[in-house]
């Protein structure tokens, strides 16, 4: 049997009064998704427990079959796992975007989480920085902190334990006790995402909890190790937003991911341009594919990423494709952008994979978003999102079409890590 999983990351809505109550994914185009909906079977699936995050860290963990209220530690370990960081019992990693803040009556708002999607090169050289000022005026800290440049705006923190992590002023003032080795953080520590924060002001949103001094205070710092930086400089030159800040969210400890194979005795590889997905496919023991081309926004090779699924259908039971892209254009208010993502998606990946499957002898396909990303309010949210199933033992049932209308009247799973059992007809992973 072979399985195929797309994520059309963010894609599922709400009605648009500019689409005449429709929402995106039903104003799309996508024959071929409609196709599978009208010989397959039609549902929601909810994949954020009301105590964590709606964010793609906890929700594609759930998507991938594990309970996130077991597995779950934060956005950043995942992130880590994806650049081959192995963090030790004891270490933390923070993830940290660059962003542009602005003041706008006298507050600072969130103007881009993405620093206008600063590039690599940018990025590590503005870290570059950022590592300078903090040796310069966090000494005592600085030696187990270090910043470590990922992909575009997407970035990391990692606290590792040692020497310079056991004094236990990590937290800037914190009480642990006398114990050690002590962390500078704690699980009550809390964070808040900056694309939650877009257009909006941000004095309230800095970290709390333990270490969430420190935390504060390197991102306040950065607005100085950054601000005439040549990078920055170039960028404002040239007519672009400079990266003005970091933004530190989604701290965390090595999460412990029993083995996908182990679980459900396939093989999977993962088709991502994203290291949250990077890193969920290392912990869980699958393959990485990269695709040239692919690149986590709205111009991403959507055509590179089928055919590579294609090709890695031929040695692998299960492949996933995962596409950032109806996220993004979520996160801008872009409607138009954000139908144009779900339509290629169709074409480009589903059409060409379903044609493929036909000639593999028996095999499944799940299409299903990780979590709704409002167009309103530009950011994630809760909610049960629509997934269409379709293949070898998946009777049909009454929908003709797939969105969330369709999907309501369908089966609900909840909690949504129960999906992947199902459509492996395999034993799924609990706590």
């Amino acid at each position: 049997m072979k399985y195929l999983l797309v994520i059309p990351d963010g894609a599922a809505d709400e009605p648009q009064a500019s689409l005449d109550g429709r929402t995106p994914l039903e104003a799309a185009h996508t024959p071929a998704i409609d196709a599978l909906a009208a010989r397959g079977q039609v549902g929601r699936a909810d994949h954020v427990p009301p105590s964590l995050p709606p964010g793609s860290e906890v929700a594609c963990m759930s998507l991938l079959g594990y309970d996130p209220l077991a597995f779950f530690t934060g956005r950043a370990p995942l992130e880590a796992a994806a650049q081959g960081i192995t963090l030790g019992p004891h270490d933390w990693a923070v993830r940290c975007n660059l962003v542009t803040l602005t003041e706008q009556d006298g507050q600072p708002v969130m103007e881009d989480f993405t620093a206008g999607h600063i590039s690599t090169e940018e990025a590590s050289d503005l870290l570059a920085a950022a590592q300078a000022g903090l040796a310069a005026e966090f000494p005592e800290v600085a030696r187990a902190w270090q910043f470590v440049p990922g992909v575009s705006y997407r970035n990391l923190l990692i606290y590792c334990q040692g020497d310079g992590g056991r004094q236990g002023d990590g937290g800037r003032g914190d009480d642990h006790g006398s114990e050690a080795p002590v962390s500078p953080l704690h699980a009550n520590l809390r964070t808040v995402p900056p694309h939650d924060l877009l257009d909006k002001p941000v004095a309230d949103a800095f970290p709390r909890g333990t270490g969430s001094r420190l935390l504060t205070e390197i991102m306040g710092a950065s607005r100085g190790w950054l601000a005439d930086h040549p990078v920055n400089q170039a960028r404002r030159a040239a007519g672009k937003r400079p990266a003005t800040h970091v933004w530190l969210w989604g701290a965390g400890k090595a999460p412990a991911m029993p083995a996908f194979t182990d679980l459900h005795h396939v093989s999977a590889t993962m088709i991502t341009a994203v290291d949250l997905l990077r890193g969920l496919a290392s912990l869980a023991g699958w393959k990485r594919r990269e695709v040239a081309g692919a690149t986590g926004y709205l111009d991403t090779d959507y055509a590179a990423k089928g055919r590579a699924a294609i090709e890695e259908l031929a040695s692998a039971d299960l492949v996933c494709v995962h596409v950032e892209a109806p996220d993004e254009a979520s996160h801008e208010g872009n409607t138009a952008e954000k139908i144009a993502a779900i339509e290629r998606i169709d074409q480009l990946i589903v059409a060409p994979l379903v044609q493929h499957l036909e000639g593999c002898g028996d095999s499944r396909i799940l299409i299903c978003p990780d979590h709704p990303t409002f167009l309103s309010t530009k950011t994630h949210s809760r909610g049960g999102v629509p997934y269409v199933m379709a293949g070898t033992g998946i009777a049909a049932d009454s929908a003709v079409a797939y969105g969330e209308s369709a999907a309501a009247a369908g089966p609900l799973f909840d909690p949504g890590w129960q999906l992947m059992g199902a459509f492996l007809g395999s034993t799924p992973a609990g706590g």
